[in-house]
């Protein structure tokens, strides 16, 4: 895990090692363990490099790094990589360490850019081509690691900046341009990203690289050419199952043996390893697989839990039974509104950009939990919910499937997730949608707008100015597999591996993801929906895989509570009353907001509330000049 940077420019000269030294001072937290640069001889070409060591700690694994023809600068993990090096060893290819980096450079040179279908990983790197006079660059398929980019031009010649962190650009002199628009639909509706371009950040002149995209730039035209390189779908995950064998245990089995890989492979290190632990059924489920492989001291991996005590959706007791069971180091963090207030402009120096709620700062003190107590690895569970139906809000978009199609099924479920708290309410436009899939997407749709335009407290000139409708239309949803794909692909997981990311590396910790092997995500959009939600509770499949290796009070918890602090009791603290005023006031200087917006009483609202106004007002202000 590391971060990389890196210059490409037409102008010959252009690159030196105090620029690229700039740049890789403002990602030293993601690589405290060394440094490198590297520069072509024409010196319009260079790459920087922050490492944090996890695989192979010598220094023949520091980067840039040169295998023949190539050089990369490279972020992340490829957990698959002693398999890879064991076949391309078969075919031919030599190693001179034992990293994943390398690895990735034998594998460009036997596939080509295909390679990428190749890895089981996270990553984000760069790769200069010396043989084809190109850099390819490339991300990991869903979003887990970070690249952004930019490009300026000056005196008729064009420079092509990328990096891990945007603080990169902007210490080279690079101008903070708000994107305007995305901080209306962030203010006014809670958007953290564009779910209809996820190449747009909240800086109109820096960019991200999707998910699952790569990039090659032709350095003889210096031609720029994206390519998404890979899509889900549910027929990919066919050759897993024919329909004709589907049957509960037989899925059960084929589920629990690709979670209980990918955790296997996520466990490879020669530092620490950890996980946190919330006490859901997620955490949980990768604490009880670990369990299950035994014998090793990593697999007795050391837990860290954010705790509340007094508040009522604390998970402490869940934790700490868990912890128990598997007779586990536990070590806690207790968040507070101070820490909160103390500590939230380092939050956000970290991430750059707007969050979603204060459940993004209790991250990041887990995050530094686990390095004060010199874990270097976390496992985590971001993306069981996407993928397996978790959060309360899928139960009505598998009713109305259900609606439309078992009409007995429905009846019992709708009862049973009810009695179960995984449903909290159910009404006429429930029905409307089940039968109705567009004119509800239509409906939202507008719904969204007219929230938008009747956010009072923003100034009218401004809202007029910025407003894009394009960018509020909601999806069509047929079916639970709908909405859970709309959210893992476009909208909502990204969001959420951008915080785990930036909150991980700001304390120089790695956080692995099981969940997001893409053999297991494949293999659950292939599945109906009752393979997600059966008998009234969420995630029935992973449940079932682990009910006879955890405490049954955590594999049928009732109810859903979202990784939640206690927001709506720290906001209401003076200090927090504080930042919030100034920053309206800040807002009210670069005409965002009405002026009579200081006159207007703080509005306190929990985490995961749609009405979050003065959460979005704080983050919103702290990503302009100071």
């Amino acid at each position: 895990m590391c971060g990389i940077a890196g210059i490409i420019s037409t102008q010959h000269q252009f690159v030196n090692e105090s620029k690229l030294q700039k740049m890789t001072d403002t990602l030293i937290h993601r690589g405290p363990d060394a440094q490198g640069f590297w520069m072509n001889s024409t010196k319009n070409i260079g790459f920087a490099h922050r490492r944090l060591s996890i695989i192979d700690l010598t220094t023949n694994s520091n980067q840039p790094f040169t295998y023949q023809y190539l050089r990369i600068v490279f972020n992340g993990e490829i957990y698959n990589y002693l398999e890879l090096k064991e076949f391309l060893h078969q075919k031919g290819f030599s190693f001179s360490t034992q990293s994943d980096t390398e690895v990735i450079l034998a594998a460009y040179i036997f596939w080509g850019k295909e390679c990428l279908h190749e890895f089981d990983g996270m990553f984000a790197f760069a790769i200069f081509d010396e043989k084809n006079n190109e850099v390819f660059l490339a991300r990991d398929r869903f979003g887990e690691k970070p690249l952004f980019y930019t490009t300026t031009i000056q005196d008729n010649q064009s420079h092509f900046y990328f990096a891990s962190e945007m603080k990169t650009f902007w210490v080279l002199g690079v101008e903070k341009q708000i994107h305007q628009q995305q901080l209306l639909n962030y203010l006014t509706l809670g958007f953290t990203s564009n779910p209809i371009n996820k190449s747009e950040t909240f800086y109109k002149n820096i960019f991200s690289l999707p998910p699952a995209h790569s990039l090659t730039i032709q350095l003889d035209n210096n031609a720029m050419t994206q390519k998404k390189w890979y899509t889900l779908s549910e027929k990919i995950a066919n050759k897993f199952l024919k329909k004709s064998t589907k049957n509960d245990e037989l899925i059960i089995k084929k589920f629990s043996a690709l979670f209980g890989q990918s955790i296997q492979q996520r466990l490879r290190s020669d530092v620490s390893i950890g996980t946190s632990l919330s006490g859901g059924i997620d955490s949980s489920s990768i604490v009880a697989n670990i369990h299950q492989l035994k014998n090793t001291a990593q697999y007795q991996p050391n837990t860290f839990t954010a705790s509340f005590p007094g508040f009522e959706k604390d998970e402490t007791q869940y934790s700490k039974a868990v912890a128990q069971h598997f007779q586990l180091n536990q070590y806690f963090t207790t968040p507070t509104a101070q820490d909160l207030s103390n500590h939230f402009n380092e939050l956000m120096y970290h991430q750059e950009e707007p969050l979603q709620s204060s459940s993004v700062f209790t991250q990041y003190l887990v995050y530094k939990l686990a390095k004060e107590n010199n874990v270097t690895v976390l496992l985590d569970g971001q993306g069981a919910d996407e993928i397996l139906g978790g959060y309360k809000k899928y139960s009505h978009w598998f009713l109305q499937e259900l609606l439309s199609n078992n009409l007995s099924k429905f009846h019992k479920e709708k009862a049973l997730l009810l009695t179960n708290k995984f449903l909290n309410d159910w009404n006429y436009k429930n029905y409307f949608a089940a039968f109705l899939p567009l004119m509800t997407s239509a409906q939202l749709s507008k719904k969204a707008e007219n929230i938008q335009a009747s956010t009072s407290i923003i100034n009218k000139a401004y809202l007029h100015q910025f407003q894009n409708k394009k960018t509020l239309q909601k999806p069509v949803i047929k079916s639970l597999n709908d909405i859970l794909y709309f959210d893992t692909i476009h909208f909502g997981l990204e969001d959420l591996l951008r915080y785990a990311d930036r909150n991980s590396m700001a304390h120089s910790r790695e956080v692995r993801l099981p969940f997001l092997n893409h053999q297991l995500v494949e293999f659950l959009f292939s599945l109906p929906s009752h393979y997600k939600i059966r008998n009234g509770f969420t995630k029935w499949l992973l449940r079932e895989s682990v009910k006879n290796i955890l405490p049954k009070e955590i594999v049928w918890r009732k109810g859903k509570i979202g990784y939640e602090p206690p927001q709506k009791n720290w906001m209401q603290t003076p200090e927090m009353k504080e930042l919030i005023i100034e920053s309206r006031r800040k807002l009210i200087h670069q005409n965002i907001l009405q002026p009579s917006a200081l006159e207007n009483k703080i509005m306190v609202s929990d985490a995961h509330e749609l009405q979050n106004l003065d959460w979005r007002i704080l983050c919103a202000a702290s990503i302009f000049k100071k």
